[in-house]
């Protein structure tokens, strides 16, 4: 079947798509792609063309009539906030040679970085090169035709393996099997997609039966550190209770919007991205995938974090603190977190996107990737010779963060991340952020 036999839709709402399809076409693909997650984005107005996130789906069916076989979530996007991809500076050389950037076409989950699927699928459609050409076709003929402008670039944003490796049309390595060649090259470049790597970091569940398990698997210095850490809050009278499903009361949730609105306050100087009909809207429909932790000092709320999970993962996402209280921000987003996944036998615990201080309290550099293709030939190839110059420097980043783990060499052969061998347990980062999960 060639491309021009589908039927391309494209879908401004995702009510325009039956919830059950969707969630079909979904399974397994993680709670940020889900119905309830990306029409609570909507509905709350989170994700609207005001507010420079235009909902631009795809959907795309094997015939005319038929029920559709892959959907895309994608955005039409006016700035380039929200998006942990930073492409400000590709932006501001537009702009410097009068041309516009934007808008830009991207399939992303919104004020979320968590890699996975963007090919929600039944199987039955894989993403040709023919056929996405003809997406990209698509999306360039609906923006000029819809809004009267000219559509700059497509970009897909921490994608799996699996949508890497149909975008990319090759084979796409595991993230920690990437040799430094793999990674440079950006050949040919002009009519393919140019992949851009950054490193997070992940906590793995190495089958541990409690958190004194995980901390047994440390240094003996950085095991004293944290217990010294959480035994010092505990001495203040500082406690944490966990709230899933319907433990989730509206008391519960109103006082972590309270925190999420003073801390993004405080730091940026709005109330953040997400407002309260969004974070209502999930609990009514997905409240079973959702963690609020509050921290109490002496029956006193101060601070509260909300995570996601599902039957594989913890997702921590937001967070706030009415009080600064030292060692808070780690109990909360991280240890707690992994008090979680243990309990629930979790296989990973992805705390949010930044921060080197993640890695001495447990959590492993990965890399995570994304796609770009600028229409303009001549910015297509900067970019192109910017991530062959910039990725050397992304690999060196994470081979800094795989040396610097904490964990006791006994335990290092068990590591995921691969090749480690020498864990220095004297890094130490003075630049410990406390206003991200």
């Amino acid at each position: 079947m060639t491309a021009s036999n589908y039927r391309i839709t494209i879908i401004d709402s995702i009510e325009q798509i039956s919830k059950e399809r969707w969630q079909y076409l979904a399974k397994e693909s993680g709670p940020f792609v889900s119905y309830e997650f990306l029409h609570a984005l909507e509905r709350s107005g989170s994700c609207s063309n005001e507010s420079g996130w235009q909902p631009c789906h795809i959907a795309i069916a094997q015939s005319q009539h038929g029920a559709v076989n892959l959907v895309i979530p994608g955005y039409l996007k006016t700035h380039s906030y929200g998006e942990y991809v930073f492409d400000h500076a590709w932006a501001n050389a537009y702009a410097q040679h009068g041309l516009d950037y934007y808008p830009k076409w991207i399939s992303a989950i919104p004020f979320t970085p968590v890699t996975g699927s963007r090919l929600l699928s039944d199987g039955h459609i894989a993403l040709t090169p023919s056929l996405l050409s003809e997406l990209e076709n698509t999306l360039t003929a609906y923006v000029d035709s819809v809004f009267g402008e000219a559509l700059s670039s497509f970009h897909w944003l921490f994608a799996n393996e699996s949508t890497s490796a149909q975008i990319t049309s090759s084979g796409t390595p595991k993230p920690n099997d990437l040799s430094i060649e793999q990674l440079r090259d950006q050949s040919d470049t002009l009519n393919r997609y140019l992949t851009r790597y950054a490193v997070q970091f992940q906590w793995h569940n190495y089958g541990y039966g409690d958190f004194d398990d995980f901390l047994n698997a440390l240094t003996s210095r950085k095991r004293k550190d944290i217990k010294k850490s959480r035994r010092k809050l505990n001495e203040q009278g500082v406690r944490f209770t966990h709230h899933t499903g319907n433990e989730i009361s509206p008391e519960t949730l109103q006082f972590f919007t309270k925190c999420y609105k003073a801390t993004y306050l405080k730091r940026s100087g709005h109330v953040g991205y997400l407002n309260d009909a969004f974070f209502e809207q999930l609990v009514e429909s997905m409240s079973e995938n959702m963690l609020i932790v509050t921290a109490v000092e002496n029956e006193v709320a101060v601070a509260s974090a909300l995570f996601f999970y599902d039957e594989t993962g913890l997702y921590g996402r937001y967070w706030g603190a009415l009080k600064e209280i030292d060692g808070l921000h780690f109990a909360c987003c991280y240890f707690e977190g992994i008090e979680f996944a243990i309990e629930k036998k979790l296989s990973l615990f992805n705390p949010g996107t930044q921060g080197e201080h993640k890695i001495l309290r447990g959590f492993e550099p990965i890399y995570c990737r994304s796609h770009h293709k600028l229409q303009h030939e001549s910015f297509h190839t900067a970019v192109a010779d910017f991530l062959q110059r910039d990725t050397p420097h992304i690999t060196s980043y994470f081979n800094q963060a795989r040396n610097a783990l904490p964990f006791n060499k006994e335990f290092v052969p068990t590591l995921k991340t691969t090749s480690v061998t020498a864990p220095n347990d004297d890094t130490y980062n003075h630049n410990e952020k406390n206003d991200e999960i």
